[in-house]
This record gives structure tokens, sequence and C-alpha cells, in this order.
């Protein structure tokens, strides 16, 4: 039989191990089945420490007397309720997108349920990307404040809740960049098929 009549049949051609091309390509595909569930529990992991961070967030500063006090917590602005809540629906996705990452690695050659992840990848990542990008503008205003809208730096006085506010960011970001790769990853895989 010759060569390109095995490759229609579905049969690739032996390398120098014995291994034929689509036997390579499976072992490939399930190397980055198994990158990709490392890198869903990575922005689990990232997602749901940014919640948790921002979601219990609170300051009080005493004023003179310990009835006048002020106050600073996340769901003072709805900014950050949105983060929060952003975060949360990101991290409960990732959970159950585990279980697809797990087929990925039992049946590294499943096509149509890697489109299916690409599209809620690419939701996910826009959703967590806008919860990131706005409490990011909420932090830079509250370290920086705005002289021209009579903004006033708050991070002097409520230190304490401006670091926790601060870290959250980074856990959501890392989970943006995750998200990258996993969508970089998918799309790869497929491209092998």
């Amino acid at each position: 039989m010759k060569a390109g009549a095995a490759i229609e049949l579905g049969r690739g051609e032996s390398n120098s191990k014995g291994m034929t091309s689509t036997a390579a390509r499976a072992g490939v595909n399930r190397g980055a089945s198994i990158l990709d569930f490392i890198l869903r529990i990575v922005a689990f992991l990232g997602t749901l420490v940014s919640a948790i961070a921002m979601g219990t967030t609170r300051e009080r500063l005493p004023f003179f007397t310990q009835f006048l006090q002020f106050r600073a917590e996340y769901d003072d602005l709805p900014t950050f309720t949105f983060f929060v809540v952003a975060n949360s629906i990101v991290c409960a996705y990732l959970v159950f997108s585990l279980a697809l990452s797990v087929f990925h690695i039992i049946r590294s050659n499943a096509k149509k349920s890697r489109i299916i992840l690409i599209f809620f990848d690419t939701a996910m990542l826009s959703l967590l990307t806008a919860g990131a990008s706005a409490a990011a503008a909420i932090v830079y205003l509250a370290h920086k404040g705005n002289a021209k809208a009579n903004w006033f730096a708050i991070c002097q006085q409520f230190n304490s809740f401006c670091e926790r506010i601060s870290g959250s960011l980074i856990g959501s970001f890392v989970g943006v960049v995750v998200f990258i790769l996993l969508i970089l990853l998918s799309a790869a895989a497929l491209s092998r098929r």
C-alpha cells in the first residue's frame, strides 16, 4: 500500500520511533489538555481569592469621638460590587468547565466541546476584564484622586482598605491573562485536527 493511500484511510505514516502522526498529534493534544486543566485551576484560585479579598474589605476610622466614625466598605461603590459579582460568576464557570477539561484529557480529539469552551471562555474573559478594569479605575481614583472633579484621594486615611482593594485586582488580572492563554491553547488544539 502506498503512503498516500494510508493517509487517506486515516493511517498516518510512522516516524522514527514507530508512532503514527495521528498518535503523536493525540499525545500533543493530551498534553495541551493537561495544561488547560492546570491553567483553569490557576484562574479559579485567582478569581476566588480576588472575590473574597474584595468582598471582605472594610475599614472604620474614628473621627473626634467613638460615635462619629467614617467607614469604607467595598459595597459603598457599585463598581466594587460588580467586581465581586463578575469574579464570582467567572469562578463558578471555571469549576463547571473543569469537567470538560477532564473530558478533553480522556478524549483529546473532541472538537465540538473545545469550540463550546472557546465560546464561553471568551465571554468570561470579557466579563472578567470589564470587572477588573472598572475596579482598577476606582482604585486609581482612591490612590490619586482627581483635583478637577474635587475627588480627593482617600488612601491616606484608609490605608488597609486601599491595600486590600489593590491586592484583589492582582488575582483578577492573573485570571484575565490565564483566560487569554486558555483561548489560544484551545484554538491551537483545534487547528491541529
